[in-house]
């Protein structure tokens, strides 16, 4: 009689999926009776890889768009109840988290033109985010001179929903379209990328196809923001658990996360199908960088600027450096990395304290890129410098950079979500704006009892803005221009 051995990590994966199923299960029972419209409602208008052949340019998928939004208004809109109970849910017409009381609608795709521009950009948002979150970025590369094509992913700034059925190829055909139009749109001038989360997964894939395929023009440069670069070995199990919906009764599984939807540019729940898509993703990037290194080991990537938050709970520093930077070509890539606030977390506060990877970072003469810290001039200082080490030495090199800056009182971090918007951000920004009729879900200090709140506390804890923005912009600026003109 034989007997099939399990191997210790199979094994952890084997108990974690039984885990997750029967806390499904048990969430969930027969159905999930929070599901409401924007869970459950398919919408058809959705761009998808089987549509590339007719929606050839941008101005076919914007036309898909007014289509898909359409859809969007009779199969969810209608069927959403208004009135002052509804205030804050976000498809309920006319309530403070309704995108349409803000125009433009920035959960669409856009472009910023120019007669003679000096270059282009293409700038790819997050994982049930939207165009919105590169807003900022995407008017000052503007002001610069550049044709800036912010692109809606598919599956995203509609309902949440459109995740549940988002193939990885409906993103990538769509970000192939997207690039394509965008360089003939500005002849013969560079191309940049700029990517946040998933959308910077979405542009190593695209520049990895590009730099393989004579037909597609690669970029100059890649900024890329709180990268999706590794994730937990889990996220393989997504898909098992979405097939699993489909069972009379079960269709409450297809959700890792339900909440209230009163974001007007970003998806609180969250669906399996999301997750077994960024986990493909990140495995596909992870490959084609390792071909790239054995065929192509003078130009793996062009130059890249990663920004993020040293503690982030969605990627971790260790996976940017190990996983991407540490494979790509010396003397060409900068990692920028926001610390925490050393002011006002102490030991006892942290989880987990990153202090030992800053150090790491900072003695490791083996690192072919350079690092830039931005952190505390002191301990006891809430103003932030800019310590910037060069690849392959020990050490910051000169007085650090005095920026301007300190930190708000009682953040102790920034957060995966925060680096690309600005703390004068009318949404999620420092301060309520004034005049504005639309939601506010910037810096919330609520207090009161448990599940008063409309709002989960734990998404209330979450820094929603980047203090320190204004690095974020700069760096980015200068980053494009340098590789603009050095672009044959």
């Amino acid at each position: 009689m034989s007997s099939i051995q399990t191997h210790a990590p199979l094994k952890s994966i084997i108990y974690c999926f039984i885990s997750i199923t029967l806390l499904s299960l048990s969430l969930y029972g027969c159905g999930n009776s929070s599901l409401k419209p924007w869970h459950t409602e398919k919408l058809t208008e959705e761009f998808t890889e089987d549509k590339a052949t007719e929606v050839q340019t941008f101005d076919d998928y914007q036309k898909l768009e007014d289509r898909l939004f359409r859809e969007l208004e009779i199969k969810v809109y209608s069927k959403t109840d208004t009135g002052p109970e509804n205030k804050l849910i976000r498809y309920s017409s006319g309530s403070r988290s309704d995108p349409l009381i803000r125009q433009p609608n920035w959960n669409r795709s856009f472009e910023m033109t120019h007669a003679e521009p000096v270059g282009g950009v293409l700038l790819l948002h997050g994982m049930s985010d939207s165009p919105y979150s590169l807003r900022a970025l995407a008017l000052s590369l503007h002001e610069e001179g550049y044709q800036v094509m912010g692109l809606r992913l598919p599956g995203n700034g509609t309902a949440p929903s459109g995740l549940r059925y988002v193939r990885l190829p409906d993103m990538v055909a769509a970000v192939k379209l997207a690039a394509k139009n965008l360089t003939n749109e500005i002849d013969k001038k560079p191309i940049h990328v700029v990517g946040y989360s998933i959308g910077a997964a979405l542009a190593l894939n695209y520049t990895i196809t590009a730099l393989n395929d004579e037909n597609l023009k690669a970029p100059a440069s890649l900024t890329l923001l709180s990268p999706a670069i590794r994730v937990s070995p889990t996220a393989a199990l997504a898909r098992t658990t979405d097939l699993l919906s489909n069972l009379p009764g079960l269709n409450g599984l297809a959700w890792l996360n339900v909440m209230p939807e009163f974001d007007p540019y970003k998806y609180n729940s969250f669906p399996a199908n999301a997750g077994d898509v960024t986990y493909k993703l990140t495995k596909s990037v992870m490959k084609g960088i390792a071909v790239r290194r054995r065929q192509n080991p003078d130009n793996i990537l062009p130059p890249t600027l990663v920004l993020k938050s040293v503690v982030d709970t969605t990627v971790t520093t260790d996976a940017v450096v190990d996983n991407l930077l540490m494979l790509l070509n010396k003397n060409k890539h900068e990692l920028i990395l926001f610390d925490i606030n050393r002011t006002a977390a102490t030991d006892l506060l942290l989880t987990e304290n990153p202090g030992p990877l800053n150090e790491r970072l900072l003695a490791d003469n083996t690192l072919p890129f350079s690092v830039t810290f931005i952190a505390n001039e002191t301990d006891e200082s809430p103003a932030v410098v800019a310590r910037r080490k060069a690849p392959f030495s020990d050490a910051p090199a000169g007085a650090p950079e005095k920026l301007g800056l300190e930190w708000p009182p009682y953040v102790i971090s920034l957060s995966h979500v925060a680096i690309p918007f600005a703390p004068d951000d009318p949404l999620y920004g420092r301060y309520r704006p004034t005049n504005q009729d639309g939601v506010y879900l910037g810096e919330l200090a609520l207090r009161g009892e448990n599940g008063l709140s409309t709002i989960p506390p734990q998404w209330l804890l979450r820094m929603r803005y980047n203090p320190f923005y204004k690095v974020v912009s700069e760096r980015t600026l200068d980053w494009i221009n340098q590789a603009n003109t050095k672009d044959p």
